[in-house]
């Protein structure tokens, strides 16, 4: 079985994944909801941006399950 080569997308979402997890470690936290900063979070706002571009490859509109 051949491996696909990760895509920018693909690569940007795992960045920010890691991101996303430090801070989680940082703060002692298993969830972003736990965190006072839930809905104000620039850092989680870039990693749910990130989902979306991975699932959409960056076209806009929406995408398909």
């Amino acid at each position: 079985m051949q491996e696909t080569a990760k895509d920018k997308f693909q690569l940007h979402l795992e960045e920010m994944l890691l991101k996303l997890q430090e801070c989680q470690v940082q703060k002692s936290m298993k969830s972003c909801s736990d965190c006072e900063h839930f809905l104000s979070c620039e850092l989680r706002t870039d990693y749910i941006k990130a989902v979306y571009n991975s699932m959409s490859k960056g076209d806009t509109g929406g995408f398909e399950f």
